[in-house]
Parts: C-alpha cells; structure tokens; sequence
C-alpha cells in the first residue's frame, strides 16, 4: 500500500457485453452479465458487491432496476440507486462513489447499465411484448441521485427540437457557418471526422459496427444510409439500436487489498468536473460553442493537476459530430487526434444513458496496458446541456480525487432571451431539414435572431425554401415569420 490511504477510491473491474443478431434478455440480465465479467476481472466473487448503483434505462422502465440485477446474481446488497435519465449520469455515479468511499463507504459498489433495445423494438414492430421482469410498480430504490430536469420548453416541443436528431444538426449547421466552409466542403468534413471513429471501433471487440466504413461511405446518402436530418445521415448519428450492458466495480484501496485484486488492476479517478448547461437550446449564447463543456474539462484537468497535453487517452461524448467538435474546441484539443477509445456511439453504439460505462470501462483496460498515462472521459446529456468529464490512471492520486462542480461559474454566462411569439422580421441563426423515411425532405426548422437580440423559431415545409436551406449557407441570411412560426424567405 505504500503512502496511499486506504480509503482512495479504485476501479478495480470491469466488463462489457455486446449481443449481436438480436434476441438479447433483459437489461438486468445483461448488466448481471457484465458485473459478473467485471468480478471476474478483479478476481472477486459477486457477493463481494454491498451497492447496486444502475443508469436510467430506458428499454424497460423497472422501478428499481438494481434490484432486479441483485435477483438475478443472487447477492443482497445493502443498497440500490438509481440516475435520472442523462448521458452524463455514469461519469457522476463513478464521481458520487468516489466521494462516497473516501467518506469511509467501505463496501465493493457495482456502477453499471444496459439496454436490450434492438430486442425490443424487433419485438414490438411483430407486435410482441418481451417477456423481461415485471417489478412491482411500488417498489423503490434506496436512492435516487438526483430529479429530472426539464429536456425542452413547449416551443420547442411542438417543433420536435427534444428530439437529439434534430436539434443535433441544428448546431452542426452553426459550426459550418462559424468555420465558413461550404456544403459539400463540409459534407467531406463530416465523413473524415466519423470515418476516424469508424476506424477505432473495427478493433473494439465490444462495438455494434465494427466494417469501418470510409469518409464518402458515411457522409453520402443512399438508401441504406438516408438522410435523417441534414446535414446528418444515418451512420453521422448516434445508434441506439443496440443490445448493450457495461459494469464498473469500485472500492477503497484498502477493501482493493484485502480482496487480493492485483495491483495492476486497479486505476483511480484522479479528478472531475460537473455543470449544466442552459436547460433549454432557446436560452443557449450560441449554438456552435459551450463554453459550459470547456469549465468542466479544465476543472477536471485541473483537479487531477494535468494538462490537456499530458492525455494519452481521450474520449469526447460522440452521439453527434457537433458535440465532438465542439468540445474538442472548447478543451483546445487537436481535432486530428484520437477522440475516442471506442468508435464513438454510430459505430461502438449508444445504449442511450450507459455509453459513458463503455467508454470508462475500455478507457481502463487501455490505462491499465500503459500504467504512466492519463486518460479523460467526457459526458454528455441533454441536447449538449449536462456535463461531466473525469481524469483517470493507474497512477495513484496523491491525494482524494475532487470532484469539482463549476455550476455557479456556468450560470454567470451570458444567455439568450426566447420569444415564444413572433412575426415578422429575423436573421437565420441555425436550421435543420428533416427528411422522411425514403429520404425526402420534409420539413425544415430554424432559429432567428430578433432586432432585440432575443431569439425565436420557426418552421416550413416550402420545397423551394428546403432546396436553398440545403444547398446553400443561409445563416445570416434575413427571413420573416409568418402566423403559425411559419418561416419565409425574405423578399
């Protein structure tokens, strides 16, 4: 043990599941598995695990979901917690554990999540219902970390912005303007950026889609990769169609010792950031920036006392190229380097709330092949609106890890006042075109900046609106609105 104190807190096991071809059980199941892979690799018994700590899921909605995966290894734990639903959640269950072991919680904690939704939405387009435990609708976990927050205001509800699909290549649109490239000059852009990704996830044995298809595979249309809301195409999206779990064992030092996991094993949080963006993308400052994502690294940088060039490993939240982009910015990281350790969640897969799981879990077998190095691991939930990032490396931390909240510094940024109800004149800020499912343009929704500096939106399905909007940089550009946030081209 040398000078460590034996109540740091220590990753100590890991394990992932990817079940292919459909027909996955139950997510509880699926976790139980990847816990039992995670034992395994710390040389542990699964009764060693005294806390269950779960991520929302979303493929089935149990109550008390670490209940359930207690059930199914067979164990007692004094405890189960569940997350409210955010992408961010497994960097702040690994940050909330922490805290927990080194104020003396001296038990083994299970840190996970699943989703079998590939299996469950095969089942339902046959009109099925998968036979996955039924909990009673009464039942409760020990504790729940936390209350939703609100994901959209009611505007932005009608027009479909809560829907990540959507409101992701709105702020991909805002980068093209901001870095002035053109359409197709950006279209090239967005193919290299994920085919880099692709490449990673060929040789993750965990990933949903391991062909690494190339630059111009993935940025062109065609019927097997339609356009989903431009400038997105299907493989430029994030792909919950995945049967998924990944489980995190942690415990003090001390408890690492006494159960005999090897030394080599183990690897420790040696800082963390946390903080909120505006709820809503109404309020955002802009939409080709956070400068919310660029406080949270820098605080989790500056608690594990590194530097964005001392990172042998990074992994920036991937649901979407805007969010990559963006936080590579904002984090001054070379948007040439290596940005993930799994291929990202197009081709590794999301599993909604639980990617942030895989991602640590692969960061720590990475770690654990070059003992010298730190790795950074980000998070996202929300519409690029919940933060959280985490430091790791198997050198020990010479003190607790912190786990730093820059909340108060975040909600001094400025912000945008929203007009819900507007006619007349604006300047494009952003847009988006959805298409429907054979690939045809339908509908295009836009964000307008008003003489007051507040902002609006507005929608249309005019062909000859959705044609300029698609082949040329509006942004800028002056437009009205009309009764209903019906936009028109300006005269």
């Amino acid at each position: 043990m040398g000078t460590l104190d034996p109540s740091t807190p220590v990753i100590i096991g890991v394990g992932q599941v990817n079940v292919t071809g459909g027909g996955a059980p139950e997510p509880a199941a699926l976790l139980a598995e990847a816990a039992q892979l995670a034992a395994a690799d710390a040389g542990v018994a699964v009764g060693t695990i005294g806390s269950i700590r779960v991520v929302a899921m979303l493929s089935v909605r149990s109550p008390d979901p670490g209940a359930v995966v207690a059930d199914r290894l067979g164990i007692a734990p004094v405890e189960t917690v569940l997350t409210p639903m955010g992408g961010n959640m497994p960097q702040l269950l690994v940050d909330r554990t922490a805290a927990d072991i080194a104020a003396g919680f001296d038990r083994v904690v299970l840190i996970g999540g699943a989703e079998s939704w590939k299996t469950r939405q095969a089942a339902r387009r046959r009109g099925e219902r998968p036979a996955w435990t039924d909990q009673d609708a009464t039942a409760r976990p020990t504790r729940i970390l936390g209350p939703e927050s609100p994901f959209a205001n009611e505007v932005e509800l009608e027009l479909g912005l809560a829907a990540p699909t959507m409101a992701y290549p709105l702020l991909e649109v805002a980068l093209r303007h901001a870095r002035g490239l053109g359409v197709d000059e950006h279209r090239r852009h967005l193919g290299r950026l994920w085919a880099g990704f692709a490449a990673v996830a060929a040789g993750n044995p965990y990933a949903a889609i391991r062909q690494a298809p190339d630059a111009s595979r993935i940025a062109t249309p065609a019927a097997d990769n339609r356009m989903i809301s431009f400038p997105y195409t299907k493989m430029l999206n994030s792909n919950n169609s995945v049967d998924q779990g990944a489980a995190l064992l942690m415990c003090s030092a001390g408890r690492a010792a006494s159960l005999g996991v090897p030394r080599d094993r183990w690897v420790f949080l040696h800082g963390a950031g946390e903080g909120n963006d505006t709820d809503f993308l109404s309020n955002r400052a802009d939409f080709a920036s956070s400068a919310a994502i660029g406080l949270v690294g820098r605080a989790a940088l500056g608690a594990a006392r590194v530097g964005i060039d001392d990172l042998a490993r990074v992994d920036l939240y991937s649901c979407f190229p805007s969010a990559v982009q963006i936080a590579a910015a904002e984090l001054g990281l070379d948007a040439d380097r290596p940005l993930t350790v799994t291929g990202g969640l197009t081709f590794a897969g999301g599993p909604w709330n639980n990617y942030v799981t895989h991602s640590i879990a692969t960061m720590v077998g990475l770690l654990r092949e070059d003992p010298d190095a730190y790795g950074l691991c980000t998070a996202n939930g929300g519409l690029l609106t919940k933060h959280a990032a985490g430091v790791y490396s198997c050198r020990p931390p010479a003190r607790p890890p912190e786990v730093v909240s820059v909340q108060e510094q975040i909600d001094a940024l400025p912000t945008v006042a929203f007009t819900a109800e507007h006619h007349g004149p604006g300047v494009l800020e952003a847009y988006t075109v959805s298409h429907d499912r054979d690939g045809a343009a339908h509908r295009a929704v836009a964000a307008l900046r008003l003489a007051d500096g507040s902002r609006t939106w507005a929608h249309s399905a005019d062909p000859d609106l959705l044609d300029r909007l698609l082949t040329t940089d509006a942004v800028g550009h002056a437009a009205e609105v009309a009764p209903g946030r019906i936009l028109h081209a300006a005269p």
